[in-house]
């Protein structure tokens, strides 16, 4: 059974009728940077600021409370690519300090900003897929 948006719903005999949110579905829409609920709508408005609602279904975004979780997401993703590259070259080629910072410290940088905003779509994706913070219906926020 879908609702009029075509959204699948399912039955709950406490809570009544929810939208059904699929967990990994919306992971990868919002870390493509699209709408959690439909896939189609832009997430963002700028590089970092999250749309108020979705263009195509209306999903209102602002209640998500990504706050600083993506900058420390890329923090962990990026440190666990570049240090052990890091140890690798150093341990079998032994480049010299200059040469080590001209490569390692631009990657560094153009990894972080590469993932930082898929990370933050993915984080508002699971608050969304997750109904937390006002993302739940049943529970609104005031």
């Amino acid at each position: 059974m879908a609702n009029v948006s075509g959204h699948p719903i399912v039955w709950s005999r406490e809570t009544g009728a929810l939208e059904k949110r699929d967990v990994w579905t919306a992971l990868k829409r919002g870390f493509r940077g699209r709408c959690p609920r439909c896939g189609e709508g832009k997430l963002f408005r700028a590089f970092l600021k999250v749309d108020d609602h979705c263009s195509v279904c209306q999903l209102d975004f602002t209640p998500h409370r990504a706050d600083d979780l993506p900058a420390y997401l890329v923090i962990v993703i990026v440190g666990h690519i570049v240090v052990p590259t890091i140890l690798w070259i150093e341990t079998d080629y032994s480049p010299s300090i200059a040469l080590q910072l001209s490569i390692y410290l631009p990657l560094t940088l153009i990894l972080s900003l590469a993932l930082l905003q898929p990370v933050k779509g993915a984080v508002v994706a699971i608050q969304w897929a997750l109904r937390m913070h006002g993302f739940d219906e049943q529970n609104p926020t005031e």
